[in-house]
């Protein structure tokens, strides 16, 4: 039995995306989703905009990026919770 956390439906289309940004330097199923999504695969700005924009296509939705900060890529799980509007309280 593994320890390993479930990964949602919508968890698994944020890591997809990340991966797709990330263009090949760490695949989709090896992003775990308690990984910071800037600090662990080392986003720059510019794949970071990349990927905002992608979420938005991917979720067909606008990010409010007036109150968008980098605390809510802290975790793929947190940010995915932001992005469907359930927040979560990570330990």
């Amino acid at each position: 039995m593994s320890n390993a956390p479930q990964v949602t439906e919508a968890e698994a289309r944020v890591r997809s995306m990340l991966a797709e940004v990330l263009v090949g330097r760490i695949p989709a199923e090896l992003i775990t989703v308690h990984a910071d999504i800037v600090q662990e695969p080392g986003l720059d700005s510019l794949q970071a905009i990349q990927f905002l924009l992608g979420i938005e296509d991917e979720f067909d939705l606008e990010l409010d990026y007036e109150t968008l900060s980098l605390d809510h890529l802290r975790s793929v799980r947190f940010f995915t919770a932001e992005v469907l509007g359930q927040p979560v309280y990570e330990q």
